[in-house]
């Protein structure tokens, strides 16, 4: 039998309907290639952008869309003019990304990058649906509260960050009181080899010229700086419900190994595979099956060694940042990820110093601990009125300490 025909057969309700929040980033386009290398298993029921009509006029065309959202009500009639007569429909703003996050679908694809992506994943939740998760922040900023949300609705979260998708095929089902330590790999970014002097002085142009990933800018930021391995540590945390204490991180330059898992046994199982977003895209689309894509494939003897390293905290504080915000709980994951952001948009817009981004990071989080601010979230509402606040802090710091340039 065909594989594609194979595939579709062990799907049973296939094409499996998608939603794609985040269509036209970076995680929005390889998910939209992975669909195209696997005609007629896919149906696509919505897109969301953020502000960039003809991309998301362009992918809504390409795959099918049955709506298309901008999340800038200002594109609106851009995009209007663009999907003229071709049957799909538009919208914009915050309150049509909800009601496309919420539209009937098999799997809606969280891919809108930092906390603006947090209530639309949560719409997503319905029971019987999958979520492939690729907005680390909704775990970060209410990990607790999507979770038990999540779980209460019969609604399955699939882990699609590379690294997390990695521990999560390792894993193979097994329970979580079995495993020993958890571990994330980081490539160590473009300034793993720089010295401590080098990062400090560090310009926006080459913290993106980042070795192995095409991401984002903010992303490329975040993992310049390692900050982008804690914020995946906290979404660790939650996603598979393993302890602060048996999660780690080691810089492994070749991003071929993702992640690695240490059961109580001495066994250690790793997920392997060439950096890039289709395997981990493919294996959520498809799950609990696999789909054929067109990544390359691993030559172990060709690649001949692998080699591995713990971070340096001192050249990057960031992590230990982050790490610190994940042991003490509560909303201050949130307070971290709030003011991360600020932080980032600063730095990239030159008012900032790379080694700014993480003062100005864990002064808000002390700050707000000392204020009583960073209590245990119950509720989505409560999560995002911390980060409101934690915002706020960031601009007041910023403005009154001399952290800027």
């Amino acid at each position: 039998m065909d594989d594609a025909l194979k595939v579709k057969h062990e799907l049973q309700d296939a094409p499996r309907r998608l939603t794609i929040l985040g269509a036209t980033g970076s995680i929005g386009r390889s998910t939209a290639q992975v669909i195209r290398e696997a005609p007629g298993l896919f149906e696509v029921e919505a897109v969301v952008g953020g502000r960039d009509a003809q991309a998301l006029a362009q992918v809504a065309l390409e795959l099918g869309a049955r709506l298309a959202v901008i999340a800038e009500e200002a594109a609106l009639g851009d995009l209007r003019e663009r999907l003229s007569g071709t049957g799909i429909e538009a919208a914009a703003g915050q309150s049509a990304i909800t009601d496309a996050a919420s539209r009937p679908s098999d799997m809606v694809i969280g891919a809108i990058t930092g906390a603006a992506g947090v209530e639309p994943t949560f719409a997503a939740i319905a029971p019987g649906r999958m979520i492939a998760l690729a907005n680390k922040e909704t775990l970060v900023c209410a990990g607790e509260p999507f979770m038990r949300a999540a779980a209460a609705a019969g609604c399955r979260v699939l882990p699609m960050d590379s690294e997390h998708n990695a521990i999560f095929q390792a894993l193979g089902g097994t329970a979580p009181a079995t495993i020993e330590k958890m571990i994330l790999t980081a490539s160590g970014g473009p300034f793993r080899t720089w010295s401590k002097a080098q990062i400090d002085a560090a310009t926006p142009e080459q913290a993106l010229l980042h070795p192995n990933w095409q991401m984002g800018p903010k992303v490329t930021i975040d993992s310049a700086g390692l900050m982008n391995k804690g914020l995946e540590l906290i979404e660790a945390h939650h996603l598979f419900g393993i302890a602060a204490d048996k999660l780690d991180v080691l810089v492994h330059p070749q991003s071929i190994v993702h992640g690695i898992v240490t059961f109580k046994d001495g066994a250690m199982t790793a997920g392997m595979a060439h950096p890039d977003m289709k395997v981990p895209i493919a294996h959520c689309l498809g799950w609990p099956y696999r789909v054929r894509t067109t990544a390359k494939r691993l030559d172990l003897a060709e690649l001949g060694s692998l080699t591995f390293e713990k971070p340096d905290f001192t050249r990057f504080p960031a992590l230990r940042v982050a790490m610190d915000a994940m042991r003490a709980g509560g909303a201050m994951p949130t307070v971290l990820n709030a003011a991360n952001e600020v932080a980032v948009g600063e730095f990239l817009a030159g008012r900032l110093t790379f080694p700014g981004i993480s003062r100005l990071v864990e002064d808000v989080c002390n700050e707000m601990s000392r204020r009583g601010e960073a209590r245990l979230l119950t509720n989505i509402n409560e999560a995002l009125a911390v980060d409101h606040i934690a915002r706020e802090r960031a601009r007041t710091i910023l403005a009154q300490s001399g952290h800027s340039r």
